[in-house]
């Protein structure tokens, strides 16, 4: 694909893009006070907003008394926000070519912002729902938006320093969604998850109807109907299918599992088929050729298996405190946020270490902490003391830490700066797929390992540990997945400064 002018910042300092080396060009570090502004004004909402894909998990059981509702039902509200995010995210690729950045923070923050004014209002179930996927509308296009700004904008030497604070809102803010709801749920009704929100939503997007402005130009691409019916089909069926492995494990599935799963891959043959044929004419949704450039490949492989340990710890981990140590909500979130806190002071340093020395470095030894993480999680049972569980979630976070910020400079930043808002799609997209896939799998083997324990006669709490070591025992298998591909990692030849040698 050729360049378009959608690729190239405007206004831009002359840095922008991917430079090859480092150049005589004046104050090469500095960004314009514009650009500041406007990645400041996108890294604070897209923390809110992806702030409220996990803020339901520790609401559920409050809400099912509340609302009068089953498991099954309440667990929509996660479900249907995951289904959202998979749906719009393979679209983004388009409309961040088509449309002016502008245009599409206003549309995401203004999504979001009723999205929650509806939920805090809901009167029941249905419109607590329909605010969920209004907000997931928002915050599936914010995400992107972010990505492909800072690709845009920042020069590449200094991009991992930046994809650093990227990090902080891709995986810490899921991981303290939890924490907070807990908290708030503490002292106050649910509703007021989205009240406290919406203040901060509201104000985002004054401050960005007044500061922001377009850093790139739109240009026109053909919008393929098949293409957007494929994918929403595609990723709509497999993560659908993915997010209801654990109650078909219970016997409660709305649908034979085979339904989604099935539908899903044929509509992902189909849709990948199309994007191969729309792509010789620069005209696909979600352009594949992204896939040609080997450290993006390597790239998403370790984070799809990374964002499953995420996922997957997220979900696990708090029904171990409260199932098998019986802790309280609160005190549950209180103890999950000592890793959240990790992850995040290390993010930025991480990313500040990347421009230094490139991804190996720093990617081998979070794929070891993250692999002894999980083995570690496989000691846990109904025995274990609470700084033991802290310290391995601690540990867990940091390997996180050292694998997020790398991956994502080095998968993105090997990609022609016309394929920058393909690849952030794709990413983005792969990442929904990875939770789902990392809640199934956790859930699924937890609930297997409880129930041989209990064919075996063991007590509910035992067994309830039992479960929880069988999900992280194959959790820690698949890690080593991750530690083997770390070895594969390498920072892409045009991203290296003068002087930096191949990691």
């Amino acid at each position: 694909m050729s360049a378009n002018p959608s690729s190239v910042a405007t206004s831009a300092p002359p840095s922008t893009g991917r430079p090859k080396r480092r150049t005589s060009t004046p104050a090469p570090d500095a960004l314009d006070p514009r650009t500041k502004t406007v990645i400041g004004l996108l890294l604070v909402s897209s923390f809110v907003v992806i702030l409220n894909e996990t803020i339901m998990s520790v609401a559920l059981p409050r809400l099912m008394a509340d609302l009068n509702i089953t498991a099954g039902t309440a667990q929509w509200l996660t479900t249907g926000f995951m289904l959202t995010m998979a749906v719009v995210i393979p679209s983004t690729g388009f409309l961040l070519q088509r449309f002016s950045m502008r245009g599409l923070f206003l549309t995401a923050m203004s999504l979001f912002s009723a999205g929650t004014l509806l939920a805090a209002l809901a009167p029941g179930f249905g419109a607590l729902l329909g605010g969920r996927i209004i907000q997931a509308g928002g915050t599936a296009i914010m995400l992107p938006l972010l990505m492909t700004t800072v690709l845009n904008a920042v020069p590449a030497h200094r991009r991992g320093q930046m994809m650093g604070t990227i990090s902080i809102v891709i995986a810490v803010a899921p991981a303290i969604g939890p924490t907070v709801s807990g908290i708030i749920l503490n002292a106050l009704d649910w509703r007021w998850m989205f009240w406290l929100v919406l203040p901060i939503a509201l104000l985002s997007l004054a401050v960005g109807a007044w500061k922001v402005q377009n850093l790139t130009e739109p240009r026109k691409v053909p919008f393929d109907v098949l293409s957007i019916v494929l994918s929403t089909f595609a990723f709509g069926g497999l993560i659908f299918g993915l997010s209801s492995i654990g109650e078909a494990a219970q016997g409660k599935a709305l649908m034979p599992l085979w339904i989604p799963l099935t539908a899903g891959v044929l509509a992902m043959a189909g849709f990948v088929f199309r994007q191969l044929v729309l792509q010789r004419k620069d005209q696909a949704l979600m352009d594949l050729r992204t896939f040609a450039s080997k450290p993006f490949v390597v790239a998403i492989v370790m984070v799809l298996v990374s964002m499953m340990a995420l996922f997957g710890c997220l979900i696990v981990l708090p029904l171990y405190l409260q199932n098998v140590l019986e802790l309280s909500t609160l005190d549950t979130g209180l103890l999950l946020l000592p890793g959240g806190a990790v992850m995040a002071i290390l993010s930025p340093v991480v990313g500040r270490l990347f421009d230094k020395v490139g991804p190996r470095p720093l990617v081998i030894p979070g794929a070891l902490l993250l692999s002894a993480a999980l083995w570690g999680m496989t000691t846990l049972d109904e025995t274990s003391p609470v700084p033991m569980v802290i310290v391995l979630h601690c540990l867990l976070n940091a390997g996180l830490g050292f694998i997020f910020t790398p991956l994502f400079t080095s998968a993105l930043g090997s990609l022609h700066k016309s394929l920058y808002s393909h690849g952030s799609a794709i990413i983005n997209t792969l990442q929904q797929l990875a939770g789902a896939a990392g809640t199934a799998v956790f859930i699924t083997l937890m609930t297997a390992g409880t129930t041989a324990a209990i064919n075996d006669g063991a007590a509910g709490i035992p067994a309830a540990a039992a479960g929880v070591h069988t999900a992280f025992f194959w959790g820690a298998v698949i890690s080593l997945v991750a530690l083997a591909a770390s070895f594969f990692v390498r920072r892409p030849a045009n991203e290296l400064p003068d002087g930096l040698a191949v990691h």
